[in-house]
């Protein structure tokens, strides 16, 4: 009899366990399943429905947070919203190394390039050590897919939510207002002032330099994961292939740098002049700036960032002539960047401006890329015992260009000088 009812008593305990394990179970999964769209917030779509989830005070201080111009623009505050996302892949690679140097990839809406790009970044050796920054021009859903394929690293998504390309009938965008052509303003009432050439502005084309002082302002002083990195950061665009060494030798040349060529401002994988792979030799190499693979760290951002009024007012819709022309040669002495003999990366675009596609598709042939990948490129190929050969006068642009034009609207100068203030003033925009 006391057997029996022991017997019972186990059975009951045993059953209010189990009970126990699967309410606890129970539990887990619906914490998870609430938790999710908190953190995972719809990423690969933006919506009305991301907008409704806000908390009503996290919405207005966001709102309020961007600059004038764009605060009546939907779509700017949902970019806006996603530019406070955590990385992603998180879960696959918690930590950074302590060494690491963040690369930061500038994209518009070429995907067929971008996917080249990305490709070649995966198998870069190191990648799963450090962040990767993709800032994007505009929203594209082709190109947003393509970063939601990116396992191989941490990986964080920016929008400029000033980006010509999402203000359909305002500025920056176009606005019915707009002069259009040559001596319209001496004929009509419309708004805009033209270059030193008598144009007047493209929204397809101040975009590349909007979206790059942007971005610069952004990852340096405005990105939680970003704002406090002493070190350097590397630059790439969304036509530049990338060999597998090139993480291991940009770390090499970062390193390097204070003791071979102290007074060198930045380390590029790739030389200036964007059609060479190099001399081959073993010797380490000085000379002026690319716009290939090229990085620099937060002193010398502060130094660009003092030289904002000279970036902004500058008659050139291109960032990288506007910066060879007008803001290096303020510096007082030249500025050289340090790179190895042969190099690390390579620009493959066939478009020219990063605006977009041709009129049969991106400029690519046949959908491929053919970039020879040679044992050399796979491993680190710099030499710490080796000398530096510094390249002095070479060709290119320098301070006395006077710029391509295509910036003289005053409306892009106040916009482009508001991005510098905006992570360090607290006063209100006086953009338009």
């Amino acid at each position: 009899m006391m057997a029996n009812l022991w017997k019972k008593q186990k059975l009951k305990d045993t059953g209010l366990c189990r009970l126990g394990i699967l309410f606890a179970i129970t539990v887990s999964i619906v914490l998870m399943l609430v938790s999710v769209p908190r953190t995972a917030l719809n990423r690969t779509t933006i919506n009305q429905d991301d907008l409704d989830e806000l908390d009503k005070d996290l919405e207005v201080k966001l709102n309020a947070s961007l600059l004038r111009v764009a605060r009546g623009n939907g779509m700017s505050l949902r970019l806006h919203r996603r530019n406070h996302f955590s990385p992603r892949n998180l879960d696959l690679y918690p930590n950074l190394a302590k060494d690491h140097v963040v690369i930061v990839l500038y994209v518009h809406n070429r995907a067929q390039y971008f996917r080249v790009t990305v490709e070649s970044l995966s198998k870069v050796k190191g990648i799963s050590e450090t962040l990767l920054i993709v800032s994007h021009d505009g929203y594209f859903e082709e190109m947003n897919k393509i970063v939601d394929g990116i396992k191989f690293c941490q990986v964080k998504q920016i929008f400029s939510p000033y980006s010509p390309h999402i203000f359909r009938t305002s500025f920056p965008g176009v606005t019915t207002s707009d002069c259009k052509n040559k001596g319209d303003e001496a004929k009509t009432h419309c708004i805009g002032n033209p270059d030193q050439y008598g144009h007047h502005r493209s929204p397809k084309i101040v975009s590349l330099k909007h979206h790059w002082w942007w971005m610069m302002n952004t990852v340096w002083d405005g990105l939680e994961e970003t704002k406090r990195h002493e070190g350097h950061m590397l630059f790439i665009e969304e036509d530049h292939f990338l060999f597998p060494n090139a993480y291991r030798n940009i770390q090499t040349l970062t390193r390097l740098k204070p003791a071979k060529c102290p007074d060198c401002f930045a380390a590029n994988l790739a030389p200036s002049d964007v059609k060479s792979r190099g001399e081959a030799r073993e010797s380490l190499v000085a000379e002026r700036m690319g716009n290939v693979g090229y990085s620099f760290n937060r002193s010398v951002w502060e130094n660009i960032h003092q030289k904002a009024r000279e970036f902004c007012f500058f008659d050139d819709y291109n960032w990288d002539i506007t910066m060879w022309a007008t803001v290096f040669p303020s510096f007082g002495s030249p500025v050289y960047t340090l790179r190895g003999p042969r190099t690390s990366a390579v620009h493959f675009g066939k478009c020219g401006l990063h605006q977009g596609k041709g009129d049969d598709g991106d400029c690519i042939d046949n959908g491929v890329v053919n970039i020879e990948v040679k044992e050399t490129d796979k491993v680190v190929n710099i030499k710490e015992e080796w000398g530096v050969r510094v390249y002095k006068h070479q060709a290119g642009y320098k301070a006395g260009f006077k710029g391509w034009g295509g910036w003289g609207d005053e409306r892009d100068r106040s916009l482009c000088l508001d991005f510098a203030t905006m992570y360090r003033s607290s006063s209100s925009s006086a953009s338009p």
